[in-house]
Order: C-alpha cells, then sequence, then structure tokens
C-alpha cells in the first residue's frame, strides 16, 4: 500500500493538476467492445470553437460523465465521444473581428486563405476546450474525437442533402427570411431572439388616386413603407367593398398600387386596412403572391437603404426611419403617433436587429420529416423518451407546427451547399461531387446552417453512412443524451428527425433535460449583467469535484439551477470531510493489505450496521442513477457519508481501533478498508479526481477507480436487526446530548444514567452495547433494566422501546421540564392523530400496499407508547 502522505485538506492545485493527463491519454476511457454487456454510448454535445466553455456545457457533459463512469465500472462497454462544433456564424464572427484588429477583411483575403486564417483559430481554440475538458474530468475517449467539419462528417452532410434533395425535400426559392444585416446572412426561426422593445405604431393615410378620399393605414418600420406594392381589406368588409380594384398614392414615393380584397386581413383590428410590402414582410410576402403584388426590396444586405429608396438610398434603416416620419409630418400624411411595446427579433449571435427580408435561400420541407418523427413517439419500443417527460410535450407541439428550415447562410466557415449552377443555361445540378465539366458549372457560395450537420451528429461520428462500420453497428442508436430545455427546438429535435429519416431508428433513447444557470438572484447570467462564471476560475479555487457534485446535485430535471458561491463552498468542505475521514482511516489501517481485509470475523453492532446502511446506499444511489435523480443521489452519499460514516461509525470505530484486543482491531480495520473502497466507489463518478486520489491509498486491486467495479448489494450483510439496534443506541445517545444542553451540563462532567428497557430483549441489546453508551454518555453509574422507576428530579427522554432518566438534583426546575414534556406530549399528541386519520381512512387501507399499512400500523402503536409514556413522567413530576 502507499505510504500515507496526505495532506490535511484536499488541494486541487496539487493533487488534481497530476491526474489530468489520465483524462487525456484515454488510458482508461476507450470502449471495451470484449464486455459481455450490451453497449453504453453517448455523444458529447459539442462545443463550438469559440474558445471557452460555459456553466450550463460544463453542467451537461458533468451529468454525461457520472453517467458514463458508472456505466464503465458496471461493466459495460461504454463510449463516451467527444467533438466540437464549427460554430459557422459565431465562429466566422470571432475571426473577422481579429482581421479587423489587423486591418483587413475577409474579402482581402479572398475565400481559400480566409478559411486557413479560421482553420488556424479552430486548432487553437481546440486545444483549450480540450484542457477544461481535462480540467472539469471528462472521461472521454479521445481516439475518436470529432469536428463537424472533419472529411468523415462533411460526407455525411453532402449524402444527407443529396438524397433530401432528390426526395423534393430540399428545395431553392425566394422567400422571406430572418436576415442578420450584421453577419449578413439568413437566420432559422430559432436563431432569432425575440426582447422586448419601446417602438411606436405610425398611423399614416394614403389618399385614393381618384382623389375620392383616404385610407389609414398603421405600421411600426415606416421605413419599408417605401416597398409598398399594395393595401389590402377583407373581401366582407362593406365599409371598403367598393374600393376594391381601385388603387391608392403612396405618399412621398408617388406611385399608385392597387387595393386587394384578402382573408388574411383582420377587419376588427385598427381601421381594417392593411399596407402590403411584399419583400420585407412574410404575411405579406403570402398575400402578394396570391394578388401577384410586385416585391420592392428597397434595403442592401447591411441594412442601409438601396436605390430602390430613392432619396433615402444608402441611409440606415433606423436613420431612414426617422426622415420619413419628419417627411410624412411635413407632407401631413402622419396623423398619429402611438407608443406601442413590442417583441422585436434579434440575431442569436450578434444581438442585431433581424430584418424580414426577401432572398433566394434553401430550405428544407418539414411537414414530412416532422409527421414521421411525431409519428415514431407514439411507438413505446421506438420513441426517444424526454426526461422529466413534460418535455415531450413541449418537442411535440413544436414539431406539429414547425415550419419549413431555412438552411443556406451568407458565410464562407461551413459545408459549402453541393449545388452547382450551368454558367450558360442556369440549370441546377446537385451531387456529392463536382459535374464532370465542372468549368462550366460554379458552385454555390453559401454554406449550410451549422445546425444541419449538428442535426447529423449522433450518426456522422460514428461513420455513417457506412452501415456496416463496426462504431455505427455497435453504438448506434445511443443511450442518452444530455442537454439543456433552451436547445430542445435548435438541435434535439434536428437529431430526431434526421436520425428516423436516415437510420430509421430514434438517435438517442433517453434524452435528460436540465435547465438553465442563472445566478444566485435567479437572473439569467449575460455580460449586460456582468453576473457570469467562468468554471474554470471556479475549479481553480476549490476544484472540479466541487464543481461537479454542486452542478450536479443541486437542482432536479428539468429545473434551472442558481449558482451560488457558498453552495459550492459547501461542497468544498464536503470533499473536505471525505478526505479528513480517508486520513483518519487509513492512518488507522496503515500496513493492511487487500488481501488481509476480513469481514467473517465477530462484527460489532455499529460494524453491522455501517454494512447494512452501505447496502441500502448502494441500493438507493444505483436505483436513483438509472432514474437521472441526481441530486437524490448526492442526498443520499451526502447522509451516508457525512452523518452515517463520519459521524458515528468512524468515532464507534476508535473504542476497538484503541483497544487492546487485536482480533476486533482487524475486524474494525478490515470494514473501515471495504466501507471507505465501496463508497470511494459510488462518489466516483461525481468527484473523479478526490476519489482516485483516496482510492490509490487504499489496500486495492487494480490500476485505477476508473475501471473498479461498481459496488453490489451483498446480502450477507443485511444486518436489520442490529441496524434497529444501533438506531436505538443512537437515539439514546442523541437524547442524552440533548438532555444535558437543556441543563448546560458539559459531556465531560459525569451524571448518573438509568435505563428503563420495555422489555427483556431490549434490555439485553443495552447491556451487551453498554460500552457505546458510557463512551459517548459519560455516565457516573448506568443503570439498565426492565420496569425501572424514575429517579427524584430526574430529567428524561423517550426512545422507541426505552425511556431514559437522568437525576440532575440542583440542575433542572420542575416547572420547566414538566412545560418542556408538555410540549413534547403535544408533539406526539399530533403523530396520534395524523396516522390514526390515515389509517382510519378505509381507501388507503384497501388500496394501499400490505407492507405500507402494516408500517404505518407500527407507527401507530409507537407513538401511542411515546405519548403514554411522557404522559405518565408529567404525572411523576407533578406529584413530587
Amino acid at each position: 500500500m502507499t505510504e500515507i502522505t496526505m495532506p490535511t485538506k484536499y488541494d486541487p492545485k496539487s493533487t488534481e493538476a497530476g491526474r489530468y493527463e489520465w483524462w487525456l491519454n484515454g488510458k482508461f476511457f476507450e470502449a471495451d467492445p470484449t464486455s459481455d454487456k450490451e453497449p453504453y454510448s453517448i455523444v458529447i454535445p459539442p462545443p463550438n470553437v469559440t474558445g471557452k466553455l460555459h456553466l450550463g456545457h460544463a453542467w451537461d457533459t458533468t451529468l454525461q460523465d457520472i453517467l458514463i463512469r458508472m456505466k464503465r465500472m458496471q461493466g459495460y462497454d461504454a463510449l463516451w465521444l467527444p467533438g466540437m462544433d464549427h460554430a459557422g456564424i459565431a465562429t466566422q464572427a470571432k475571426v473577422e473581428e481579429k482581421l479587423r484588429g489587423e486591418g483587413i477583411s475577409r474579402y482581402d483575403l479572398g475565400r481559400e486563405k480566409f478559411l486557413e486564417k479560421t482553420w488556424e483559430w479552430k486548432e487553437e481554440y481546440a486545444s483549450h476546450i480540450r484542457e477544461q475538458w481535462a480540467k472539469l474530468g471528462l472521461g472521454l475517449d479521445y481516439s475518436k474525437e470529432r469536428f463537424t467539419l472533419d472529411e468523415g462528417l462533411s460526407e455525411a452532410v453532402k449524402e444527407v442533402f443529396v438524397k433530401l434533395y432528390e426526395k423534393g425535400y430540399i428545395y431553392r426559392g425566394e422567400r422571406i427570411i430572418n436576415w442578420d444585416p450584421a453577419a449578413k446572412t439568413a437566420l432559422s426561426d430559432i436563431e432569432v431572439i425575440h426582447k422586448e422593445v419601446e417602438g411606436a405604431f405610425y398611423h399614416m393615410e394614403y389618399p385614393l388616386a381618384d382623389g375620392s378620399g383616404k385610407l389609414r393605414v398603421a405600421t411600426t418600420r415606416p421605413e419599408t413603407m417605401l416597398g409598398d406594392s399594395g393595401v389590402a381589406v377583407h373581401p366582407n368588409d362593406e365599409r371598403y367593398a367598393h374600393l376594391v380594384g381601385k388603387t391608392v398614392i403612396l405618399p412621398i414615393v408617388g406611385r399608385e398600387i392597387p387595393i386587394v380584397a384578402d382573408d388574411y386581413v383582420d377587419m376588427e383590428f385598427g381601421t381594417g386596412v392593411v399596407k402590403m410590402t411584399p419583400a420585407h414582410d412574410p404575411n405579406d410576402f403570402e398575400v402578394g403572391n396570391r394578388h401577384n403584388l410586385e416585391r420592392i426590396l428597397v434595403m442592401n444586405e447591411d441594412g442601409t437603404m438601396n436605390d430602390l429608396a430613392g432619396k433615402y438610398a444608402g441611409m440606415d434603416r433606423f436613420e431612414c426611419r426617422k426622415q420619413i416620419v419628419a417627411d410624412l409630418q411635413e407632407a401631413g400624411v402622419l396623423i398619429e403617433i402611438e407608443p406601442h411595446t413590442h417583441q422585436v427579433g434579434h440575431s442569436e449571435r450578434t444581438n442585431a436587429v433581424v430584418e424580414p427580408y426577401l432572398s433566394k435561400q434553401w430550405f428544407v420541407k418539414m411537414a414530412p420529416l416532422a409527421e414521421e418523427a411525431l409519428k415514431m413517439q407514439e411507438d413505446e419500443n421506438e420513441k426517444v423518451n424526454f426526461v422529466p417527460n413534460r418535455f415531450e410535450n413541449t418537442y411535440n407541439r413544436w414539431m406539429e407546427n414547425i415550419h419549413d428550415w431555412c438552411i443556406s447562410r451568407q458565410l464562407w466557415w461551413g459545408h459549402q451547399i453541393p449545388a452547382w449552377y450551368n454558367n450558360e443555361t442556369g440549370e441546377i445540378y446537385v451531387g456529392k461531387e463536382a459535374p464532370a465539366d465542372k468549368e462550366n458549372w460554379t458552385q454555390d457560395e453559401d454554406v449550410l446552417d451549422t445546425w444541419f450537420s449538428s442535426a447529423l451528429w449522433p450518426f456522422s461520428t460514428m461513420d455513417w453512412p457506412n452501415e456496416e462500420a463496426e462504431l455505427y453497428k455497435r453504438y448506434y442508436p445511443t443511450n442518452t443524451l444530455v442537454t439543456g430545455y433552451d436547445i430542445i427546438f435548435f438541435w434535439v429535435s434536428r437529431m430526431i428527425f434526421q436520425g428516423k429519416e436516415f437510420t430509421g431508428k430514434r438517435p438517442f433513447q433517453d434524452v435528460l433535460i436540465h435547465g438553465l444557470v442563472r445566478d444566485a438572484e435567479g437572473r439569467k447570467m449575460s455580460k449586460s449583467l456582468g453576473n457570469g462564471v467562468d468554471p474554470m476560475d471556479v475549479i481553480g479555487q476549490y476544484g472540479a469535484d466541487s464543481l461537479r457534485y454542486f452542478l450536479a446535485t443541486g437542482s432536479s430535471p428539468g429545473q434551472d439551477l442558481r449558482y451560488s458561491t457558498e453552495k459550492v463552498e459547501s461542497t468544498w468542505n464536503f470533499v473536505n470531510k471525505i478526505w479528513n475521514a480517508s486520513r483518519f482511516a487509513l492512518m488507522n489501517m496503515e500496513g493492511l493489505t487487500y488481501e488481509q481485509i476480513d469481514l467473517t470475523g465477530d462484527l460489532s453492532t455499529a460494524d453491522k450496521w455501517i454494512l447494512s446502511r452501505l447496502n441500502e446506499t448502494i441500493d438507493r444511489v444505483t436505483t436513483l442513477s438509472d432514474k437521472y435523480e441526481f441530486g437524490e443521489v448526492g442526498r443520499e452519499l451526502y447522509n451516508f457519508i457525512w452523518d452515517d460514516f463520519c459521524s458515528w461509525y468512524i468515532e464507534m470505530a476508535k473504542l476497538p481501533l484503541y483497544g487492546e484486543d487485536e482480533a476486533a482491531k482487524l475486524t474494525t480495520r478490515s470494514v473501515l478498508a471495504y466501507v471507505l473502497d465501496n463508497t470511494m466507489r459510488l462518489l466516483h463518478p461525481f468527484m473523479p479526481f478526490v476519489t482516485e486520489e483516496i482510492w490509490q491509498h487504499l489496500p486495492h486491486e487494480g490500476e485505477s477507480i476508473t475501471v473498479a467495479a461498481w459496488p453490489t448489494v451483498n446480502p450477507t450483510f443485511n444486518f436489520t436487526a442490529e441496524a434497529g439496534d444501533m438506531q436505538l443506541l443512537m437515539d439514546i445517545i442523541r437524547s442524552v446530548r440533548n438532555i444535558r444542553a437543556e441543563v448546560n451540563t458539559p459531556m465531560s462532567k459525569k451524571v448518573a444514567m438509568t435505563i428503563s428497557a420495555k422489555d427483556a430483549g431490549i434490555a439485553a441489546v443495552l447491556e451487551a452495547n453498554k460500552g457505546y453508551i458510557e463512551k459517548f454518555c459519560n455516565p457516573d453509574g448506568l443503570t439498565i433494566g426492565t420496569e425501572l422507576e424514575a429517579p427524584a428530579q430526574a430529567m428524561s427522554a423517550v426512545v422507541s422501546g426505552a425511556e431514559i432518566f437522568m437525576p440532575l438534583a440542583g440542575l433542572i426546575n420542575i416547572d420547566e421540564e414538566i412545560a418542556r414534556l408538555e410540549k413534547e406530549l403535544e408533539k406526539w399528541a399530533k403523530e396520534v392523530k395524523l396516522v390514526s386519520g390515515k389509517l382510519s381512512n378505509e381507501r388507503f387501507v384497501s388500496k394501499a400496499p400490505e407492507a405500507l399499512v402494516a408500517t404505518e400500523r407500527e407507527k401507530l402503536a409507537d407513538y401511542e407508547a411515546k405519548y403514554a409514556t411522557v404522559e405518565k413522567r408529567i404525572a411523576e413530576l407533578k406529584n413530587m
């Protein structure tokens, strides 16, 4: 066994640093195809290569690491495949920002040189991410790391694009899309964040061309009126029926535009007249298609006004708004400016106000893909299981109302769309390779939405489309995905419908959903609030084990997590409690080898109790982990380690350890070694660093705790009776401590004790374990028997099966003791009433399991006995 050189406090800076190489070289983490258990696989939610992992990603990966370590220890052929996402918009924005600092743009470099620079960025920041994964202690199989722009993944992307195009599910068309003027690219609906903005409704009058009147319209974006090509009224609106087919004059511009009738118009809203700008509004676009209205695009890609905006050309869209409002007021056609708070779309990546914009883009037809994915959810054996299951409804509702997906992006960093245009005819060719006479064809310059490749992640990382590939055959579908509820629409849904379409299977069996990490006040973390937390800073101060345990156990599935330095510090204290308890145990088992551990000797009541409690903890931790209830797992481990092992067993173990009985000493050392070994294994998935460090000092077999077997319940150690005996002893010790505290009598002062057991069996148990009572109660004489009379002027306490008396003449006030006992009597009366009510409920008695009813009856008998004992004691004191 390693010599004990453990410091008095666990220092992550000294002890964890030496373990980082274990996570990096893949020594312990490669999958084991020789395992006789079924494969268990997870793919890491890929972070984008912009340099830093945030707390949400740390939360994802910590939960997945717990699962993979547990499954590996349970003997599964466990694969955890890591990777990174190229993050088109975010990464290109970072690289362009860097270039601007050097006084150049991507256009100065050209596409090829720009991509070289971006790959250099990727390599630099990917290494940072690996270092952060290592510091977090992730048990990844680095030999299988993937990147969304890898050659293999690019092949998968092209395969999917071509197949969807051939089925008619991918098409190119001119439609209104979300346009980011800062990044100069299209966005999908879910890349748009809606924020509340103080704006206005601008009410204007458009004069009828024949001079017979005016129509009142309103808009929140007056700059787009320059692109108006019609006004619409409802066909059933009698107010305007006579005007349909006539024209109005567009103010400032002076262009005649038609009045059309369309069901889209809400007669009850405003004046019932709506201006139509088909090139700048999705609804107007649809109305315009129905009535052949002209599409007039008045804005450039950078958000400035173009030549069709006339005298406003070159102005920024918001400056143009101010000028048009002023001009409309001067012309006398702006009737009212009505303050209006409304939701305005902003780019998720650049925070620019998104512009609805007419553009020719590539789209995925979502209806058939969504239909198949939803149908899969109806089959219990094929569906993706959401945890908590309420998020399945969230997913289903979104899929039922999904729109076609705009997949083209006006970027250079990403998968270039595998489509070519004939230089002469304009014919479109789509294929995995360029046309044979490629000099006559030009490839589409756009790239695909990053989520298009991320949607294929569960199977593209496993060498698909080669369905005979060993990785794909063995590990797909994967078992579990862990992610936040904010990414269900971005990523989870897309993986599901692409997995179903191209593999015929769900991409993962379970998806464990967690919430957002918020600050201590419940606010979302953001740069503007300055409340963000870098997980690497937390690790530097408190260690990865503290952060991991907090993230894993601080919330229940689906709920948000409030970050609190105090809570992380509390976990750090827990780590040190484990460390110091282990130091004590190791010092007292020095020289003990694994082969010398012997649990067949004469086990004490405390030994049998802690072994029983270990069995219960193993069972609960395993069961709860399988249900992803890691918050409950944390409570089980905390209670067992801090309360049972540290506060009680270690203290009781000191009796034989410091005694003269060598056989008892060996047995206690063996129990300590066995319990600590198994406890470290249970804790290892949560705290890989400290458990490895302690385990290496313990008597053990094997190279690392990482590949040690997961603890299992040993039926030999189910000592139900002795566990009950121990509970009685602990209740007695606690009661004595409480009595002493009430009368301010320190434990160092000896006080006589009398314990009256309710029967001879309990008396025998107390007699057999009187050493513990004497050690922890420090009595000046201990009397144990049945039906013993209470000494005069004694404090008393009632526990299940016994009554404790401590004659404290001169130390207690009889009236105060009666008052205390009367409060206790009230407590037992409430318990009797509560349980009696439950047992008098015929529905409960008839429908509840027999074991539960029996337990409640036992409780009632116990509470009634305690009530009677306290009542009797009050009467005795009153008669003194």
